[in-house]
């Protein structure tokens, strides 16, 4: 492996504000030739995934993100975001089974995250499961609104995302 950390690092940063200053094409060549360099590198791996994502192109993202999440060098954010990241790529790309495997295990490793509670759930609804998807993002919804209309209803909402079939019988 050719190069420092700290030039990795200072090669990364630059490639990142690239990226996030609207220069997504010049970031990406940058990346790539970083990921030439740093091959077994989770943060390089993430960052490339990231720019290939932004820039349309999901099915040459996954690789990149596949190698991230296998690495250990990511942030606790890092991984999350890769996870998400990945998850929602599979989804883009029409593979829903990986999109909802992916995005299931992210939420047992994090489950407070109501991102990637959402998407899951899209994942779900995309993957024909549309009943599973629908209790998820209701329970999302009450958890997380503080919209006034919502909150009034938040105990209705919470009891008919456990049992989206619950009927009142009719006499």
């Amino acid at each position: 492996m050719s190069g420092t950390v700290d030039e990795r690092d200072a090669l990364l940063a630059e490639a990142v504000r690239l990226r996030e200053t609207g220069h997504r094409e010049e970031a990406r060549e940058r990346l790539l030739a970083l990921r030439t360099r740093f091959p077994d590198d989770a943060r390089v791996a993430y960052q490339t995934a990231w720019v290939h994502d932004t820039l349309g192109l999901e099915a040459a993202a996954v690789p990149h993100y596949v190698a991230a999440l296998a690495g250990t060098e990511l942030s606790e954010d890092d991984r999350r975001g890769a996870l998400l990241g990945l998850g929602s790529t599979y989804r883009t790309l029409g593979r829903f089974a990986e999109a909802v495997a992916t995005l299931s295990d992210a939420t047992v490793e994090f489950p407070d995250d109501n991102a990637l509670r959402t998407f899951l759930a899209m994942a779900l609804y995309n993957a024909g499961r549309a009943h599973d998807g629908m209790r998820l993002l209701l329970s999302v919804l009450a958890e997380t609104s503080a919209d006034p209309d919502i909150v009034g209803y938040r105990a209705a909402i919470e009891h008919y995302a456990k049992d989206l079939d619950a009927v009142e019988p009719t006499a």
